[in-house]
């Protein structure tokens, strides 16, 4: 059985026009000890927040929680993703896109940046929209759980990942099953609920790092939401700087260069 091993309350911060607020549910700075997850974003954003920029060397999940979000890319790709939509995206050896609200939306988002291996830092980019109606639901009576990564989930990552929404009637209780191979966290989007047999309480706006296991005990308190993240750690060395994720600082460099060259094509519009 799992446990809670460190949890923490998120902290938003109010932002200038047009990035109203932003927060990191999983911050950076625990990139590290947290392999292969890099960060973890929720914004709340107009239009003119995330135009044109480039990324390299990881992947992105971004779940919209609220409003229309539109993606362009530089290669003639377009979509557009609502409440519950999720778009995975391999970055790979050098992307280049624009994620913004459609017309006077404010989107409520969060993204997931997944780190690659050394051996798939240079795979091609692609993209892959989910569709709320698309993503299979577990329904077991007061639980259902929608799959959007792992052995019943319709996301396709380059790298071993499992992805699932989780939600609980007051008082009920569900056993998630886990990797035990995994790095897991988990993030609280409504709710009360406790984990493991310890009993530790979650409330809205937390998150936390789970032990090594096969399983994590849920006991709903409120009715609850709760995202869980968990993917293979494999170890290489990471160095971040701004869009880029490498593993030496050597490779940041030439990133940098190669786009400031105009290696990853033309602007996104």
């Amino acid at each position: 059985m799992a446990e809670i091993k460190k949890l923490w309350s998120v902290q938003f911060n109010e932002r200038a026009f047009p990035h109203v607020q932003q927060a990191f549910v999983l911050n950076p700075d625990m990139m590290h000890e947290m392999d292969p997850f890099i960060l973890l974003a929720e914004d709340w954003f107009k239009r003119g927040t995330f135009s044109d920029h480039p990324h390299k060397g990881f992947q992105t999940i971004t779940y919209v929680i609220d409003g229309r979000l539109e993606h362009i890319d530089n290669k003639g790709g377009r979509g557009i993703l609502g409440a519950g939509d999720v778009q995975y995206m391999n970055a790979g050896s050098g992307a280049r896109h624009a994620e913004e609200p459609v017309g006077d939306d404010i989107v409520h988002s969060l993204q997931l940046w997944l780190n690659l291996p050394a051996s798939k830092k240079n795979t091609d980019p692609f993209y892959q929209d989910l569709y709320a109606e698309d993503i299979p639901v577990k329904n077991m009576g007061p639980v259902s759980v929608r799959v959007f990564a792992g052995e019943e989930g319709p996301m396709k990552p380059l790298v071993p990942f499992e992805m699932a929404e989780i939600s609980i009637s007051a008082g009920a209780q569900y056993d998630h099953k886990l990797n035990p191979n995994h790095t897991v966290f988990l993030y609280m989007l409504a709710g009360n609920c406790a984990f493991g047999e310890s009993g530790a309480v979650l409330e809205k706006g937390q998150a936390a790092v789970l032990t090594k296991g096969q399983t994590i005990q849920m006991k709903s308190e409120h009715r609850s939401k709760i995202l869980i993240y968990s993917g293979e750690p494999h170890g290489d060395p990471i160095v971040a700087h701004g869009p880029f994720v490498m593993n030496t600082q050597e490779e940041i460099r030439e990133a940098l260069i190669d786009y400031q060259r105009g290696n990853f094509g033309p602007e996104a519009k």
